[in-house]
């Protein structure tokens, strides 16, 4: 598994389980669990999806050290307006059976955000968080925040695609020192980007299916990939991408698929 170097020096592996609206008890610890046999090594949760607990038992019960495991939640919208980021936080620590967690993550730009950092801020230097970030941020977020704060984040977790690429704000994110995130990497539930006839294409290719060769694009683009899945094989493939290249023709072609569409919510118009 290839690690990326955070700004802080700390490593994160480049490709997570992502946990997005899997339901908790069996199905969540069972991907987990899948996961970690596979040799996945990243966990990406948040107390908004509801299975954080799933998520801490399944670690537990891998018999993998927790040092091994490079595990993500996040502070919910709710949460930032009542000014409430240290209580959330040692509830989602009881949650997930842990007394740290390596990326602590602002879920969306809500109202009190910067407030929220600050807190944020001051849980890092306490060594209960080894890495600190953002979810969502636009530049203009990131802008606000670095006017009153101390530490740069580590990530931006935001939406990309081979139709919703957002390479303009991943280019910002790095000439700042943020790496980024990529939630929905392959279009999202209902999507239908892994039946492009271009991803197909190159697919055949290399011997490789166009969840693999998408995941691979972004690798290449040097982003931290978190493909979701509840399905063992599935979860398995989505990690078997670091034996073939892309090349910058294929690259080209697939940024070429762009076309603004997002899948998610937009963080400048959220309602929740």
């Amino acid at each position: 598994m290839k690690k990326i170097e955070l700004n802080n020096h700390i490593e994160i592996p480049q490709i997570g389980l992502g946990v997005f609206r899997t339901p908790s008890g069996e199905v969540t610890e069972n991907a987990v669990k899948w996961a970690l046999e596979a040799g996945y090594r990243h966990i990406d949760t948040a107390w908004i999806y509801g299975n954080e607990e799933s998520v801490g038992k399944a670690i537990k019960a891998s018999g993998i050290p927790r040092e091994e495991i490079f595990l993500t939640t996040k502070l919910w919208n709710e949460d930032i307006r009542q000014r409430k980021t240290r209580e959330a936080f040692e509830t989602s620590l009881k949650l997930l059976q842990t007394d740290y967690v390596d990326l602590y993550l602002i879920h969306w730009p809500a109202e009190g955000y910067v407030e929220a950092w600050h807190e944020m801020e001051k849980l890092y230097k306490e060594g209960r968080i080894r890495a600190i970030g953002v979810s969502n941020f636009h530049a203009h977020h990131l802008e606000t925040l670095a006017e009153s704060s101390e530490i740069i984040p580590a990530v931006d977790q935001i939406e990309s695609n081979p139709y919703f690429n957002n390479q303009a704000l991943i280019d910002y994110c790095h000439s700042k020192g943020i790496q980024v995130e990529v939630w929905s990497p392959l279009g999202g539930t209902g999507g239908t980007i892994l039946s492009d006839p271009v991803l197909q294409a190159i697919g055949k290719k290399y011997g490789k299916s166009p969840a693999q060769v998408v995941i691979r694009w972004h690798i290449q683009r040097n982003t931290i990939v978190l493909p979701k899945s509840v399905h063992q094989d599935r979860i398995i493939a989505n990690l078997n991408v670091f034996d073939f290249t892309l090349s910058e023709d294929d690259m080209k072609q697939i940024d070429a698929l762009h076309r603004n569409t997002r899948t998610g919510s937009d963080p400048e118009t959220f309602n929740f």
